[in-house]
């Protein structure tokens, strides 16, 4: 079985793959260093989810090739389930069991001696601070505490490669903080991370690297300060208090700005690049704005976002739905079937 990727720990070539005629995923490549964090960015339905669960062995893909570890995972797939974890969209817990019971059963679906997956699921609570809610149902846990325990069993096998799909989704900001602060003693201990994310400032954060998926296809790749230098120079940002003036404030901008302007109508918020212009484009915005009489809020100048780079380049945003990618399916089990080969690559 011979391996291949040299300092890549994955590396995805030409991924495609099509549920009937939705095309998932239209040839998609990307590379991850071992012992970094990889963003993939993307709005629901952009294939994110669809090419964890190729490179997690869950899904065959219809063409190109992906490798995890130096091997394929298609044709090395056992090979492949002994060096990864998975964390996925909701929480793959037993709810009935308690926190210690989940640990030990996934390791021993990681085929562990009893006495070996009571010392690690003993080590893993203590370092996901689950100590004193060890022995009660998960079903009584908060969310935050569910999504720890859930990273935790994906760490049971102590994977070299870690997969992470959108893995703060629903917390509340004090427990996406505290997953971010675990998600980085991981990467200090040498655990490659590929984390799928709507939560820009969670890739901007966390990743050394980013690539943006849209429809099926990469449509941008770099650090976050490189896809933020895509806009250029600054952002002119204000809100409208009143809606029914908001096409009169666009048209008071429009020579101001540089490409067309983003307009939440919701909240009437207003964001146009103004490029290296910087104060001047600001007092032009006050003047326009004020000869039209439109009164503004927080009218104001700011670095570009990957919020900004996402719109730019999509022309929506992130949170915007897209054709399915058949999530539900396989969520529950997708780290017993995952634990279940990892000792046994024969039947994989």
């Amino acid at each position: 079985m011979a391996q291949v990727g040299g300092d890549a720990a994955i590396i995805v070539e030409g991924l495609t793959k099509s549920f009937g005629e939705v095309h998932a995923l239209r040839g998609i490549d990307l590379s991850v260093p071992r012992g970094t964090v990889l963003g993939v960015l993307g709005p629901n339905g952009a294939g994110k989810t669809t090419a964890v669960r190729i490179l997690t062995t869950l899904l065959r893909p219809d063409g190109g090739r992906a490798i995890v570890e130096g091997y394929d995972v298609v044709r090395h797939a056992g090979a492949v389930r002994r060096s990864i974890g998975l964390s996925g969209q909701s929480a793959a817990i037993q709810e009935e069991l308690t926190g210690r019971e989940n640990l030990e059963i996934v390791g021993r679906l990681y085929h562990l001696s009893w006495p070996a997956a009571r010392a690690r699921a003993t080590e893993l609570l203590g370092q996901f601070d689950l100590v004193d809610a060890a022995d009660r149902q998960a079903k009584t846990f908060s969310g935050g505490m569910q999504r720890r325990l859930d990273l935790a069993a994906s760490l049971v096998g102590q994977p070299k490669v870690l997969f992470l799909d959108e893995p703060t989704t629903g917390l509340d900001p004090r427990s996406r903080l505290g997953m971010w602060d675990i998600i980085r003693s991981l990467v200090a201990d040498g655990t490659t991370i590929l984390l799928t994310t709507q939560y820009l400032d969670e890739a901007d954060d966390l990743a050394d690297a980013i690539v943006v998926i849209d429809r099926g296809l990469v449509i941008a790749r770099g650090t976050a300060e490189e896809l933020k230098g895509q806009i250029g120079g600054d952002v002119l940002e204000f809100a409208v208090p009143d809606r029914d003036r908001i096409d009169d404030a666009l048209a008071a901008i429009k020579p101001v700005g540089e490409g067309e302007p983003h307009v939440d109508h919701d909240t009437g918020l207003v964001s146009v690049g103004v490029g290296g212009r910087g104060s001047e484009a600001l007092i032009e915005a006050v003047r326009g704005l004020d000869g039209a009489g439109v009164a503004t809020r927080g009218l104001s100048l700011r670095r570009p976002s990957l919020d900004d780079v996402f719109l730019a380049l999509t022309g929506h945003a992130a949170e915007e739905t897209g054709p399915p990618e058949g999530r539900r399916r396989g969520r529950r089990k997708g780290r017993r079937a995952g634990a279940e080969g990892a000792g046994n690559g024969r039947k994989s």
